[in-house]
């Protein structure tokens, strides 16, 4: 399978069909990937389960459930992380989210290194400053967060941006922001 890894609780899948072309096809979606084992469901787009002899074919390809499955993450809404104290570290549950900073008094978030939290490279973090207490945007020793003219802080309440990560220790920071 070419070194093919699937995400931890089965969130990414691919479908493969066994035996494809034939009254004996079966499309299974693969939910697991360790060494030569696959995990899979069985009979899935509209297929049955069925005894396949060994050394069937196996066939990756796409289907209407792939699609239709692709569409409903396009339309999911962003998750909320709302906080609301004088600091915050991202964590993995970050990456993808909308992380909301809410307090009178100034914000310090900090973009923890790829040793404490290993964010995969493209993984994004939008953040707004709900509040009135200014939102700075810090590295943790040994990360870099770059922007237009080294500004690392939102402009003012209401005020957006993402964080995006760019390498292992490298972030970008592109949005509503000030020096």
């Amino acid at each position: 399978l070419g070194g093919v890894t699937l995400a931890t609780g089965n969130i990414d899948q691919f479908t493969v069909a066994l035996d494809p072309d034939t009254q004996s096809e079966e499309i299974v979606f693969v939910t697991g990937v360790s060494s030569d084992t696959l995990t899979i469901v069985r009979g899935q787009a509209g297929s049955s389960a069925i005894t396949h002899s060994g050394g069937a074919t196996v066939k990756h390809v796409l289907t209407s459930s792939d699609l239709t499955a692709f569409e409903s993450g396009l339309n999911e809404t962003i998750p909320l992380n709302t906080q609301t104290g004088t600091t915050y570290t991202l964590v993995a549950s970050d990456a993808g989210d909308l992380v909301t900073l809410t307090n009178g008094s100034a914000i310090t978030l900090t973009v923890p290194t790829n040793a404490s939290v290993p964010f995969a490279i493209g993984s994004q973090i939008t953040i707004i400053q709900s509040g009135a207490g200014n939102v700075t945007v810090v590295g943790a020793t040994g990360v870099t967060v770059n922007s237009a003219d080294a500004d690392l802080k939102l402009r003012v309440q209401w005020s957006a941006a993402t964080l995006i990560k760019l390498g292992t220790n490298n972030w970008v920071l592109i949005g509503d922001i000030k020096a």
